[in-house]
């Protein structure tokens, strides 16, 4: 309690001795002034871990006071005091930034409890979110053996990314070390239940099969179209925990009518995975369907022009005569067009917008140095995604749709891994350049690494050539070829990537929102 200052103001500060004495009593230092003026000096000359306020005071107010006090040590928690529970003093002494206010009279355990929910709650908050985890990790470590269901390996990510996002807010590095090793065995895992599950699911040869990309708009957006217009946000690359960092900014507009987690489809990919959402059809059916707009790895252009018309398709497939309209956002400017714009896409039953920004953040990740600083671990990448989307275009759109009372569902087609170990690779010029997963002839690779689909065809993928096989890296590893090995290694290692199996790529947010 040494270094617990107390700064007391208050013009009947003679009457409050024993409450003084009863702080003082349990350890903290008390200075006392009976105006606002000798507050705001001995606020300038000395330091204070906290300020109690009258609010009723001769000469300078206890506002005016707070405010004075406030410009010289913005970081100081200051406590009103006052008679008074008049809404629009309550309403100035908030607006002023105090830490708490209590009413008069005032005994000494509601002091007493104000000091630690303001001076002492980090270090509470910490010791139970400690002991809480602690409970939570045995817990984990039981079930992470006897995971058999897909509802089960749902429900572990989202356990694991709850307490990541906790054990941000305590500086335990311990702890914070302890859960990502857990996440290192999940993802071992659970890329080994991908493996002994992926070719059934997608040919509906087992029991139980998630909802994965080709299903979703299909059985989760499509049925209920007729009821009330929709706009749909496909985010690119949006992680489960990143739209858990974005979601209070719009709890404020919005109530959560669903919040569900379905699987990206192999390759967790832009091209396979968002085509797929899209068109509701697998790679190789989209490209049999539609040759002249599917592009395979090693064409030149765009892999992503037609997802407009595969959506076109989709509708008319399902019998959906709705209009709808289109619009991919890549940056800022096309942001900013579509708000300005937003009234006119009222008339539409479904408008979808696209937007890649979060995509680029995970490729910029890796090619600008800036970034790389920005966005170096997890945390800071959801710190990155929290601070961008709260000034983004974005948010704008998903308020005025809140406005006008509509439908907001936002989703993703596939995550992103923050990858960590290399995996030697071999294939020919023509294999392609993703980095957690290769398509090609005669690939050499660790087959402890990867899920290998060596006839494509019974993973729905399109057969560049009679010997194509795909591989997918698995959890946090990475495709490496022995050439440059070593630049390669240290210039990729620690990023951000996408096309393989982790939780994190595939196991991905589908979110409906209700206009509050």
């Amino acid at each position: 309690m040494e270094n617990i200052n107390i700064l007391w103001a208050d013009d009947e500060i003679d009457l409050l001795k024993p409450h003084v004495m009863f702080l003082e009593q349990k350890g903290y230092q008390v200075t006392t002034v009976n105006n606002g003026a000798d507050a705001v000096d001995k606020a300038r000359s000395m330091e204070f871990s906290i300020v109690f306020l009258d609010e009723n005071m001769p000469g300078l107010s206890g506002l005016e006071t707070l405010e004075r006090i406030k410009a010289i040590k913005p970081g100081v928690p200051v406590v009103m005091i006052t008679k008074s529970e008049e809404e629009s003093i309550m309403d100035s002494a908030i607006g002023g930034k105090i830490a708490d206010y209590l009413i008069k009279p005032v005994n000494p355990n509601q002091i007493l409890l104000t000091l630690k929910k303001n001076l002492d709650s980090k270090r509470l908050v910490t010791e139970k979110t400690t002991m809480n985890y602690q409970q939570e990790f045995r817990q984990i470590g039981m079930q992470l053996g006897d995971l058999r269901t897909v509802e089960e390996w749902k429900d572990m990510f989202r356990k694991l990314v709850y307490w990541e996002i906790e054990l941000e807010k305590i500086a335990d590095p311990g702890l914070h070390q302890i859960l990502q090793m857990q996440k290192v065995e999940a993802n071992n895992l659970f890329s080994r239940f991908v493996g002994d599950n992926y070719l059934d699911w997608v040919n509906g040869k087992a029991d139980d099969i998630p909802l994965m990309s080709h299903q979703l708009l299909r059985k989760k957006l499509l049925p209920d179209l007729e009821k009330d217009p929709v706009f749909l946000l496909v985010v690119d690359n949006l992680r489960f925990d990143q739209w858990k960092i974005i979601r209070p900014f719009l709890m404020e507009f919005f109530t959560e009518e669903e919040e569900d987690l379905y699987f990206s489809i192999l390759p967790t990919a832009t091209q396979y995975a968002r085509n797929a959402l899209f068109a509701g059809l697998m790679p190789s059916e989209i490209q049999k369907k539609y040759p002249s707009m599917w592009m395979n790895d090693d064409d030149e252009g765009s892999k992503n022009n037609f997802e407009k018309e595969f959506l076109e398709g989709l509708l008319k497939m399902q019998g959906k005569n709705v209009k709808f309209s289109y619009n991919k956002i890549t940056n800022l400017n096309a942001g900013k067009k579509v708000v300005d714009q937003f009234n006119n896409l009222l008339g539409n039953q479904l408008n979808v917008i696209v937007y890649n920004f979060v995509d680029m953040l995970s490729h910029a990740r890796t090619d600008m140095e800036v970034i790389r600083e920005l966005a170096d671990n997890e945390v800071s990448y959801r710190s990155i995604t929290r601070s961008w989307f709260e000034h983004s275009p974005l948010f704008e759109l998903c308020r005025k749709v809140a406005e006008k009372k509509l439908r907001l569902v936002i989703t993703t087609d596939h995550g992103t891994v923050h990858v960590q170990e290399p995996s030697k690779i071999v294939g020919d010029r023509n294999t392609n350049t993703n980095l957690r997963y290769k398509q090609g002839k005669n690939l050499n690779y660790n087959s402890k690494d990867v899920f290998e689909v060596k006839n494509p065809a019974d993973a729905f993928l399109p057969k560049v050539n009679v010997s194509t096989t795909y591989v997918f890296a698995k959890d946090y590893k990475f495709f490496v070829y022995p050439n440059n090995y070593n630049q390669f290694v240290n210039f990729y290692q620690g990023t951000f990537q996408h096309g393989g199996i982790s939780m994190e790529e595939m196991i991905i947010p589908y979110v409906s929102l209700k206009a509050r």
